[in-house]
């Protein structure tokens, strides 16, 4: 299985539809095997599927996502773990071990409590569900 996670420095990027690379790890049997990291130039959201699609990416972890991206993916058949934050190397460590997702590692502000989001009259609370689309 392969797994990427757009990076920025050392920790995950903040929002994959602006990320400008993105790290490709594969894993067998719960373990690292290798790595490399990718361009992200293209800005064009089929072409940044169709990258993830050529290197056999099976799973996307990422930070925010817009709703558009985020169905591209979905419907690529790559398993999307959205709002993810903090250290790469953490995170990816938390999802071989089979921890994700961990509340340690969600974005600031997600699930944070109750929340009015623009579109409609839904709200969220803690434990009651959570809006992972939302940026």
């Amino acid at each position: 299985m392969k797994v990427a996670i757009p990076v920025w420095d050392s920790r995950i990027s903040p929002v994959f539809d602006s990320a400008t690379q993105v790290l490709i790890v594969s894993v067998e049997g719960g373990k690292e095997i290798s790595r490399a990291i990718a361009p992200l130039s293209d800005e064009v959201f089929l072409r940044r599927v169709d990258l993830l699609l050529r290197k056999g990416v099976e799973v996307l972890i990422c930070g925010a996502i817009s709703r558009p991206l985020a169905n591209l993916v979905a419907s690529s058949g790559i398993e999307l773990i959205p709002r993810m934050a903090g250290n790469a190397e953490e995170v990816l460590g938390a999802f071989l071990k089979g921890g994700l997702p961990d509340p340690r590692f969600l974005m600031p502000g997600c699930c944070g409590g109750p929340r009015r989001f623009r579109r409609g009259q839904e709200r969220f609370h803690r434990g009651r569900g959570c809006n992972p689309w939302h940026s």
